[in-house]
């Protein structure tokens, strides 16, 4: 029995007025049919329309099934075809499967078969579009390294990132910690013509003043104590890749002016060395401060700056994305799960809504670090709002809650700070609470809170 779809087009393609008449009264109360005699014909019918399955003749007044078959599939590499031969024709019908044709009917055929053949052949086109679809979904909302988000803020910078990642031109990175802005770098480079070259991560906070330079560019053994063979800096192991400057405001003034003339002139010397290394990279800076700030109080280079923010990139807060905040909490659970192995964990309603309504001044990394804790120690499938400790999604920060909720939540941050405050002594906490021992204890198996 066929599923009527009025919505698909079968394209009959056979020199003989009866087959075509055939097919068209087998089909026509089900699908929109188009019929064509020769070759020709076909290929005409078939650009001009949207053609979810051919039916195609292996012999055709003026040209070859077969080569008719192929240049389908050139225009239409989805396209589901059947293949119509006599049966003296089978090797040239079992090739044309081997090119692509879905199968192939042998006159004079089964009514019923070839409408099982035909509905088997429109399944298939249908899941392959389903599973191109849920691909695209895919890629639209996990586009980049493990960035994920539907909001438009963040998918403005995914689209952004498509942009200048073909280009070479530097890319100044700024947002809050905890935001990704390393996981951006790395996504402009994976798309990037330079994505078989290096990738050179600079933390420009965690390396000593005193060690930057020779970090770069590297040293010749003897260029200063401590030398006792020659080093090659970051910036040569960068060649022909990218490098990451992250927190590149920590930079001081003087490091700032060299790294400028080797973004400008695309060289450098080796501490201790006047042999010039030429080198070719792309630069791509990042920062959680306002640089604009930095370079009126004469604290970084504004033709630094200029040079490096050729692609400026701004990376939204999580607050400022909070519909994104649910699509996180569950994507690391599963991933997680995952990782360890555990069976998969959720957030009860109550749960979600608090964490949704919290601001994250950690961003992204916060949560992802929550997650991992909670799921855990978390020994129920369920996450509950009294497995969320007050102190890890602020105290203040009860907004959206049910007023139940936000007294229970208070209330259990307040008999852990008691409790922490006299080393877990229950009688001197229940005294200071000015409730009973036994309230006291109740509340503590109530609240699953461990001393």
């Amino acid at each position: 029995m066929i599923a009527e779809n009025q919505r698909v087009t079968i394209l009959v393609v056979d020199d003989e007025w009866g087959v075509r008449e055939t097919f068209k009264m087998l089909l026509k109360d089900h699908y929109h049919v188009l019929l064509a005699s020769t070759g020709e014909e076909a290929v005409d019918i078939f650009t001009k329309n949207s053609v979810d399955l051919t039916l195609l003749d292996i012999r055709l007044p003026d040209m070859d099934g077969i080569d008719l078959l192929k240049k389908l599939k050139e225009m239409d590499p989805g396209a589901e075809v059947i293949m119509v031969t006599a049966v003296k024709e089978i090797q040239p019908a079992v090739k044309a499967i081997k090119l692509g044709a879905y199968e192939y009917v042998v006159k004079p055929f089964s009514v019923d078969d070839v409408l099982v053949l035909i509905n088997r052949a429109l399944e298939k086109r249908s899941l392959v579009q389903e599973v191109t679809y849920l691909k695209k979904e895919l890629e639209r909302y996990h586009p980049f390294e493990k960035m994920v988000g539907r909001d438009e803020k963040i998918t403005a910078i995914f689209e952004l990132i498509s942009t200048i990642a073909q280009s070479d031109g530097a890319v100044f990175i700024q947002g809050e910690s905890g935001t990704g802005k390393e996981l951006v770098a790395r996504a402009i480079h994976n798309r990037s013509p330079r994505k078989d070259r290096p990738f050179v991560v600079i933390n420009c906070a965690a390396i000593p003043e005193a060690l930057m330079e020779s970090e770069l560019f590297g040293h010749v053994k003897g260029a200063f104590t401590g030398a006792i063979a020659t080093s090659v800096g970051k910036l040569e192991i960068a060649d022909g890749g990218t490098v990451f400057l992250d927190d590149i405001d920590s930079l001081d003034i003087n490091m700032q002016a060299k790294l400028l003339r080797v973004i400008q002139e695309k060289e450098f010397e080796r501490l201790g060395s006047n042999k010039v290394i030429k080198m070719d990279a792309r630069f791509v800076a990042a920062s959680n401060k306002d640089v604009g700030k930095l370079i009126v109080k004469g604290k970084f280079r504004e033709d630094l700056y200029y040079r490096l923010n050729v692609f400026p990139v701004t990376l939204p807060p999580l607050r400022e994305r909070r519909s994104d905040i649910p699509l996180l909490l569950n994507h690391f659970l599963e991933l997680y799960a995952r990782k360890t192995g555990k069976p998969l964990k959720r957030f009860s309603e109550n749960a979600l809504d608090a964490l949704t309504n919290y601001d994250w001044p950690g961003n992204v990394r916060e949560l992802e670090n929550l997650v991992e804790r909670l799921a855990t120690i978390t020994k129920n499938r369920v996450i509950q709002m009294q497995d969320i400790t007050p102190s890890e999604i602020g105290l203040g920060r009860m907004k959206g809650m049910k007023l139940k909720d936000a007294v229970a939540f208070f209330e259990k941050q307040y008999i852990m700070e008691t409790l922490e405050s006299v080393d877990g002594n229950r009688s001197e906490a229940a005294e200071i609470l000015g409730i009973h021992r036994n309230t006291l204890l109740r509340k503590l198996e109530g609240n699953q809170i461990d001393e």
